[in-house]
């Protein structure tokens, strides 16, 4: 097991405790999940990083770590909408994250087996990703946020859901350029036959 490995899986056990700990009440409830989303979200980061670093990648972590990613922002998203922090039009926002993941998700797979080709992660994608789990980090912190974060009429909740339409239009650019380039190189390699 190399450690990029070891960090994915270690994001995938956390989901779970992160689950439980979303509803333990007040202000521990509100500062756990926020601090294990925050580990979660840093391990994405530092396994992709040592992974290129030591030259440590593998199949196992290309097959789990978007799996993990998934799993950890959908429990976030889904909790979020369940207790009512996330509401009204702002679930779209919720739902087009998980459309576009679930979507991509099925792309790579659907390129990898059928013609050999991975799509590269862009700095856009990147980017989204930071501003994703940025915005669900601020949400989690619930009332306690918004007494730590209260500057006129912004509380953390607020600045939350506008970084979560942010992540949203980010992420329906961002899908479409991967289904763009994905459809073309399905084209072109049956153009090519």
């Amino acid at each position: 097991m190399k450690i990029p490995n070891i960090l994915t899986i270690g994001r995938i056990i956390i989901v779970p405790i992160f689950v439980l700990s979303f509803y333990i009440p007040g202000v521990v409830g509100d500062l756990v999940p926020f601090f294990l989303f925050v580990l979660a979200s840093f391990t994405d980061y530092l396994d992709g990083l040592l992974a290129r670093l030591y030259k440590e990648e593998s199949k196992l972590g290309e097959l789990l770590d978007p799996i993990a990613d998934k799993i950890l922002v959908a429990a976030a998203l889904v909790l979020l909408v369940m207790n009512g922090i996330i509401k009204n039009y702002e679930v779209i926002a919720a739902i087009v994250i998980l459309t576009r993941e679930i979507l991509i998700s099925g792309l790579r797979e659907f390129l990898a087996k059928r013609k050999g080709v991975s799509v590269p992660v862009s700095s856009l994608s990147k980017f989204k990703t930071f501003i994703q789990m940025l915005s669900i980090a601020m949400l989690l912190t619930g009332d306690t946020g918004n007494k730590i974060i209260n500057f006129q009429d912004y509380n953390a909740q607020t600045i939350g859901i506008v970084l979560l339409w942010l992540a949203a239009f980010l992420t329906l650019y961002t899908g479409y350029d991967y289904l763009r380039k994905g459809i073309d190189t399905a084209i072109n390699d049956d153009v090519k036959k």
